[in-house]
């Protein structure tokens, strides 16, 4: 499964090839920042994958040197998303614009991997947060660096941060706005992997992710969603349900046929 490239406002490029889409932040003349057309166009591909047939997994990275150095802040003064109004306005459901940007990639059914390097700070480490695993190589800048322009944490980041890093370890990067590399991002939470490769290794987990059955991914994804907002019971009926849709499906009675048959499995995808 291969298509051609397809180009979002002159600011973001998705490829796909092997049931895997590779997400591209491309403004790489100015580190991938966040002015509102790369929000636009952030936004516009993640919806896009919504009902992109065929796609089992996405890559997340930037081109050039960062994936993404935060808001471009010759876009502040110009914006009419920094009124009371329009942040409070939640446009995309639960979200508002900017939220949107990184809360996409953890609603989107299937599973979102970031490769990370450069630079990633305020925003764009809010972005790549979305995703739901993190290559990052070890030199790569990061930081929580909204406090240095006087503003918070407002693009999702307490929901994405939520369960993964340590409630005191982001009290003192979000009152400091301190710089931490890669090695630190894994330790502190940010991080699912360090990795020379932060691209190569992100392509090889989402080909292996997209060799499984993607109805059985998407429920763990969901179920893994909600893990943090349900209560014991709800959980548990969560497992429930979710189990008895898969239960003897095509797909999962295929999984069970290539596994005895030691076979490559032939999934149908939602």
């Amino acid at each position: 499964m291969t298509e051609s490239p397809v180009t979002i406002r002159d600011r973001v490029t998705i490829t796909v090839e092997d049931h895997v889409a590779h997400v591209l932040l491309d403004r790489a003349d100015k580190m991938n920042a966040l002015d509102d057309d790369m929000f636009a166009a952030i936004i516009e591909a993640g919806h896009r994958l919504f009902d992109w047939r065929g796609v089992r997994c996405v890559v997340l990275s930037g081109a050039g040197r960062a994936f993404c150095a935060g808001l471009d802040l010759s876009s502040l003064g110009r914006s009419d998303r920094w009124t009371e109004n329009s942040l409070t306005d939640r446009t995309h459901g639960n979200a508002n614009r900017a939220q949107q940007a990184a809360m996409v990639w953890r609603k989107l059914p299937m599973p979102v991997i970031g490769a990370v390097h450069g630079v990633c700070f305020g925003g764009g480490l809010q972005v790549a947060s979305g995703s739901c695993i993190r290559f990052v190589h070890p030199d790569t800048r990061l930081a929580v660096m909204e406090a240095k322009w006087g503003l918070v944490p407002d693009m999702a980041g307490y929901v994405l941060w939520r369960g993964n890093v340590r409630d005191d370890v982001l009290r003192e990067l979000t009152y400091t706005h301190r710089e931490f590399n890669g090695a630190q991002a894994a330790e502190y939470g940010f991080a699912t992997h360090v990795s020379a490769d932060p691209l190569g290794d992100a392509m090889a987990l989402a080909r292996e992710i997209a060799g499984k059955s993607p109805h059985a991914v998407r429920g763990a994804k969901m179920l893994t969603n909600r893990m943090g907002d349900l209560g014991e019971d709800e959980i548990l009926m969560a497992e429930s349900i979710a189990q008895h849709e898969l239960m003897y499906s095509r797909n999962q009675v295929e999984a069970v046929r290539a596994g005895m048959e030691k076979r490559a499995p032939e999934f149908v995808d939602p």
